[in-house]
């Protein structure tokens, strides 16, 4: 079997979408288009029995809009206000199209403290199992509203394949305005090759992962996308970065076709979770 054929039989996905692929690149405000198209291919997902969920960007710039402010806020009150604003505007029209496929939308907001504490994760886990287990689609953010710089994942990239880890997906797909993984920057040098598959991420390979993004929404660069594949891989889940450009792309990927990077499963032994977690302290 192809080893991408496989990624038909996966159970449980976790799929992360930037907040580039959320909104429009002239006024930062929601695609809803976009949003429907995601909505109904993870809603289709849901329907082949598959556990689905969602970890969405998108509040502070949602928020940011919203009040009329054209730019990143500065301050951390400002970022906590948008968001404030944001989460609650955005969670409105996640459930709104979701219960147009007669799915139930729920809200998880996590800091890293909810992952650190040992009672917190396994509340955070139980709740995850049970909200599962009642066919809800659950749809995570950073808790932005509180979030310090102690206690923030920083980027939805490494908090997605902790949420993957934590729940035991078995794959993950990154969706943001890049294709995948190169071995240099594609937009600086023309001649960085595309990789279409990771069996193992070493040194070398981190040594790609340049701390750069080409939006100016979003927060992570390739190098949070490869700690993610680290945490995600070491916990058992094949990982997929592709473009958010089309929604579409989804079902794509999980019937097998070629699209984005695909790094493989390395399930370690000795994996826990909070080894990794304090790694992005």
């Amino acid at each position: 079997m192809n080893i991408r054929e496989r990624l038909k039989d996966k159970k449980r996905i976790v799929i992360k979408i930037g907040s580039s692929s959320l909104t429009h690149a002239e006024t930062g405000r929601l695609n809803l288009t976009k949003m429907e198209i995601l909505v109904r291919e993870l809603s289709d997902l849901h329907n082949q029995g598959k556990d689905i969920v969602l970890v969405s960007s998108g509040a502070i710039a949602v928020g940011s809009r919203v009040m009329g402010i054209d730019r990143k806020p500065n301050s951390v009150s400002e970022k906590q206000a948008c968001a404030a604003i944001g989460q609650a505007r955005l969670m409105m029209i996640y459930q709104k199209l979701f219960s147009e496929y007669n799915q139930t939308a729920a809200q998880v907001l996590m800091t890293k403290n909810t992952m650190v504490d040992n009672l917190n994760r396994q509340n955070a886990k139980n709740t995850f199992k049970e909200l599962l287990h009642m066919g809800a689609i659950p749809i995570v953010n950073e808790n932005d509203t509180i979030s310090t710089y102690e206690i923030e994942f920083g980027d939805n990239d490494n908090l997605s394949a902790v949420v993957a880890a934590l729940i035991g997906a078995d794959l993950l797909i990154l969706l943001s305005d890049i294709d995948g993984l190169f071995t240099d920057d594609p937009n600086a040098n023309p001649n960085a090759r595309f990789i279409e598959v990771v069996e193992t991420i070493d040194d070398t390979l981190l040594g790609m992962g340049k701390s750069s993004t080409g939006s100016n929404v979003g927060t992570g660069g390739m190098a949070t996308k490869l700690s993610a594949a680290t945490i995600a891989t070491s916990a058992g889940a094949d990982m997929v970065i592709a473009n958010g450009k089309d929604f579409h792309i989804i079902h794509k990927i999980i019937s097998g076709r070629n699209h984005g990077t695909l790094f493989l499963a390395n399930a370690k032994e000795e994996f826990y979770l909070i080894d990794y977690i304090e790694k992005l302290l």
